[in-house]
């Protein structure tokens, strides 16, 4: 009778026990059951870091900047189907929510607003579309100006490489909210070439607007310009053309120049205006003998060696590399002292220009030839804060050499404009490589790995802590 009256009280004390373990238990699940519904609420660009080696998942300052200035309410229509919506793009549309209350994201279903996007686009609009709006401004960004291909290329031969949703996003925004928008003019009349397609996309992006102009039947440059482009001339401009452009620089003007070596020769008028600087020219197409300085077995495809500057810095931080084909060979000499001359590009010092130019019949250095090395890029500024940009080729901004240098061509361009019109945070957002590999699963192993992260690892771990309290319940009825 004793024993079994000794057995009650040791039993109500596991009782006791047990279910003090089994309430600590229940009470710390349900703090974490809680803790992970706040972290949830919480903004995402404070809950995820970006570990991809492109930044896929982040945005830039440049955007911040952008959003930290906005005075005016700016709205995201994400045009997308339930169920179609990309994981990357509503990664970034979290982040412009995020980050600014003068942003709002919306999404509108097309099989619930059917006419949505006709009062923005007349395109073809797919899932994941988007229009940015602000007031009566509007821009509609496709599918396909978000995810990019291989800078121009067919997509059936070069497939999705690039995502470029920040850039298209900030740009519009960017435009949405501003209305004057920086004019690039257009130089015509002497053959010059129509803007490569990436080339002309990035100017688009870039909230840049461009304008045809003639030299030939003005008495002066646009007072509204912020810029002059002279793109692959293939006829030479007049002395009278060259002092109108020599009196806009000296005036504080912005120009930038791709023209190299042409069919007919060369163009000694227009490069008269690079000898106000102190740079002359030589005349025939560069050749390099230096493996480590071209491209393709082709020695006229120059891969020239970059110098320190807010031009080329990004590249060669980047490692990309420009590749300048059938260029003019450019030397720095004595620049006056009111001038500043900064080299962009330069070949080896094998490398040798050829006066035959087009009609060269061999790449091997012969009698006559000019050693280099040379100049291939420079950038120009006087004490009036005018300024030109010089690529001595016509052709660099050709869609074949852009894919060719993997976009540097397009990006240096870019670069160069967006420091002559006067460089904003939307202009220097590049695209961002998607050159990984995904880890794809079905939507059943996804749901299965649902339920085994939230369902079956919690109940495993409660069952643990039942199972230890029932044995320590078993050994101390045993003790009595």
């Amino acid at each position: 009778m004793k024993k079994k009256q000794n057995a009650a009280p040791g039993s109500k004390t596991a009782l006791h026990g047990g279910l003090y373990s089994l309430a600590v238990t229940a009470l710390v699940a349900a703090i974490l059951l809680v803790l992970n519904i706040m972290v949830e609420a919480l903004p995402k660009n404070i809950t995820q870091y970006d570990i991809s080696a492109s930044k896929l998942y982040s945005v830039t300052s440049n955007t911040k900047m952008v959003l930290n200035a906005l005075e005016k309410d700016v709205s995201i229509y994400w045009i997308v189907q339930d169920g179609e919506e990309d994981a990357i793009l509503e990664n970034l549309l979290d982040k412009y929510s995020s980050l600014s209350d003068r942003v709002t994201v919306t999404k509108k279903n097309p099989d619930t607003y059917p006419t949505f996007a006709e009062k923005y686009t007349d395109q073809e609009v797919k899932n994941n579309s988007l229009v940015v709006e602000c007031g009566d401004r509007s821009r509609f960004i496709a599918l396909t100006d978000i995810y990019l291909n291989d800078n121009g290329m067919d997509p059936q031969y070069s497939g999705i490489t690039s995502f470029d949703g920040e850039g298209a996003i900030t740009s519009a925004i960017d435009y949405v909210v501003n209305e004057e928008q920086p004019v690039l003019y257009l130089l015509e009349g002497h053959g010059e070439a129509e803007l490569p397609k990436p080339f002309a996309e990035q100017i688009r992006k870039s909230n840049i607007e461009t304008k045809p102009f003639s030299l030939l039947s003005a008495d002066g440059v646009p007072e509204d310009a912020a810029c002059l482009m002279i793109h692959a001339p293939s006829s030479d401009y007049s002395l009278e053309e060259v002092d109108l452009l020599r009196k806009y620089v000296a005036e504080g003007g912005k120009l930038f120049v791709a023209a190299g070596p042409t069919v007919d020769g060369f163009l000694p008028n227009l490069y008269e205006l690079l000898s106000d600087f102190g740079v002359t020219t030589t005349e025939g197409v560069v050749v390099e003998a230096d493996r480590g300085y071209y491209a393709f077995r082709e020695p006229f495809a120059l891969l020239p060696e970059m110098a320190a500057g807010e031009i080329t810095d990004p590249l060669v931080e980047e490692r990309y590399s420009p590749i300048l084909p059938i260029a003019q060979g450019l030397n720095v000499g004595n620049v006056p002292a009111n001038v500043q001359v900064e080299p962009l590009l330069s070949t080896s010092p094998l490398a040798f220009s050829k006066p035959d130019g087009y009609d060269l019949t061999t790449y091997e250095k012969e009698e006559g030839d000019v050693d280099g090395p040379f100049t291939l890029a420079v950038d120009i500024q006087n004490m009036n804060e005018g300024r030109i940009v010089w690529f001595s080729s016509s052709v660099f901004l050709n869609e074949l050499y852009n894919a060719y240098s993997s976009g540097a061509n397009t990006n240096i361009a870019m670069n160069a404009l967006s420091a002559l019109v006067g460089e904003s945070e939307a202009m220097a957002i590049r695209t961002k490589s998607l050159s990984y590999d995904y880890l794809t699963i079905s939507e059943s192993t996804s749901s299965m790995l649902k339920a085994v992260m939230i369902g079956v690892f919690p109940l495993a771990y409660l069952g643990v802590g039942v199972a230890i309290v029932v044995k320590r319940r078993r050994k101390r009825r045993a003790a009595f």
